[in-house]
């Protein structure tokens, strides 16, 4: 289709849908509609009322270069530096991960276990802050410690601790793992680590292989940085504190053996996600 031709919505639309489809790109429709929204400021369940509307050239362009951008693997919520998360709103970008609705069952999990208490939570590899400025939000009486070893996510999490009203009640630490951090005595540690295999990255989609490779890289068994945190984790949590720990779906034995080998925890269970894979692991500390 020609430039000059695309100056409707319901242009816009078809132009998007062949481009998507012919790039095997899957739900097309909601991606064409937040592209829409995002860049006519059209709400995108009320598109239809404006389908023969006459759009700006200019921005008719921008929403063609979006559309090829996703078309050759960049996922769209970092075009539109937007994912919502626990019903929260996040800004991301090519520097953290995308927070995926899987991970809402480790932090549902803590809240189910402190919903009510005073507490003292540490959010490892932190990214984005979904997780940990989630529990901020919903633990009333939670303090929050969160920790990246990249100062650019970091600053992300801080934005976004203050886009939801929580960061009065966090505190951001730049560190690799445990390496900087000071406090302790935490009732909980919470992590969604690294945990893919070196050489399964590169099989994965290019929309995954958009996302930080630092934050991906588990390194050669996908298990480096559970074993830090099986390692140290106990000497920063109270008696009786917890880890819980997110997993690959096909982890669950390979960490819970680290766990159990370790002889530092006790009251391990897993939980599985709403795909029935293998989720989540969660241990207490043993004194």
């Amino acid at each position: 289709m020609e430039k000059d031709d695309i100056v409707k919505v319901e242009e816009l639309l078809k132009y998007g849908r062949q481009y998507l489809k012919q790039n095997n790109i899957e739900d097309y429709d909601l991606i064409l509609k937040i592209l829409i929204e995002y860049v006519f400021k059209i709400n995108k369940n009320k598109i239809i009322i404006y389908k023969d509307n006459e759009l700006d050239e200019e921005k008719c362009e921008e929403y063609k270069y979006m559309i090829k951008k996703i078309a050759d693997g960049t996922p769209l919520q970092y075009i539109v530096n937007h994912q919502e998360f626990m019903s929260l709103n996040f800004y991301v970008d090519e520097n953290v991960l995308i927070p995926q609705p899987d991970t809402e069952l480790i932090v549902e999990e803590v809240i189910n276990e402190y919903s009510n208490k005073k507490c003292k939570i540490l959010d490892l590899c932190t990214g984005s802050g979904a997780i940990g400025i989630s529990l901020a939000k919903y633990i009333n009486n939670a303090e929050v410690f969160a920790t990246d070893i990249s100062k650019k996510a970091i600053q992300i999490s801080k934005l976004n601790a203050e886009k939801n009203f929580v960061w009065k009640r966090m505190t951001f630490i730049e560190s690799d793992m445990f390496e900087n951090l000071k406090e302790k005595n935490f009732d909980a540690i919470v992590s969604n680590p690294p945990y893919i295999e070196t050489n399964v990255i590169e099989k994965l989609s290019n929309q995954v292989q958009s996302e930080p490779y630092i934050a991906l890289d588990g390194g050669e068994d996908g298990l480096k940085f559970y074993r830090i945190i099986v390692d140290e984790a106990y000497k920063y949590l109270k008696n009786d504190g917890k880890i819980f720990l997110e997993i690959g779906y096909n982890q669950k034995d390979t960490v819970g053996e680290l766990i159990s080998k370790s002889g530092k925890y006790c009251d391990m269970y897993s939980k599985k996600d709403l795909g029935g894979n293998d989720r989540l692991i969660v241990a207490t500390v043993r004194r």
